[in-house]
């Protein structure tokens, strides 16, 4: 992705999020200048990887295979330092912008229409350890209410509903035609370098065209400060 694209849809997100009146940490606000006055007391921010986040899936079609996300708050597994066991995202998926399948090894996650318009699932089974979808019904918690619904069927989420996605259950989303949904994530530690498990050969970080300098600094910039 070119980075004048990201800095676009950085600020488009934070248009979005303002007409929710979401109101993100200080440190979303954040310049690389900005960052460079900080020292060791925002280590945290680093480690943990919270803040500005989005992927094409290295496809090259951000606005079609994409999401854009933030990292609210995080912990690391197995770490004596950042212990919280849990972790929270805001994202955005916008109309015809698919969050292609994966599924998550380790990590239990509730993903919750926060609002705007329906949000739309397709569940898949894993098959075994394999990157393969299997077939078999699937059952997943909406709100507390199991269902039962056959593989691959459309499941939508209106306005303050959300599903469970528990781990080896694979899943893509995407906002109904015409719509723009603000998503939130309630979850257990997420590490994406090492918990994700896609479907189909794919990247989860942009791999990025430097055309302008950024606007707000991406968690995968962090490494170059």
């Amino acid at each position: 992705m070119k980075r004048s694209e990201i800095n676009r849809e950085i600020r488009l997100a934070e248009e979005f999020f303002a007409k929710f009146s979401f109101k993100l940490p200080k440190f979303a606000a954040y310049t690389a200048a900005d960052w460079k006055k900080h020292g060791a007391e925002i280590r945290e921010i680093f480690d943990c990887e919270l803040g500005w986040d989005l992927t094409d899936f290295g496809r090259g079609d951000f606005r079609n295979e994409g999401l854009l996300l933030f990292t609210i708050r995080n912990g690391v597994a197995g770490s004596g330092v950042y212990t919280k066991p849990y972790a929270e995202k805001i994202m955005i998926s916008r109309s015809h912008q698919v969050t292609l399948m994966h599924c998550h090894e380790a990590k239990t996650e509730d993903i919750i229409n926060r609002g705007g318009g329906n949000l739309v699932f397709e569940l898949y089974n894993r098959k075994g350890t394999s990157v393969e979808l299997d077939d078999t019904p699937v059952t997943v918690s909406r709100d507390g209410e199991l269902l039962t619904i056959p593989a691959g069927q459309p499941l939508v989420l209106t306005p303050g509903e959300s599903i469970t996605l528990k781990p080896n259950l694979f899943h893509k989303f995407y906002a109904e035609t015409g719509s723009e949904v603000m998503i939130g994530e309630v979850s257990a530690v997420n590490d994406d370098h090492n918990d994700n498990v896609f479907h189909e050969p794919q990247l989860r970080f942009p791999i990025i065209e430097e055309d302008e300098e950024p606007y707000r600094l991406l968690v995968s910039d962090y490494k170059n400060l």
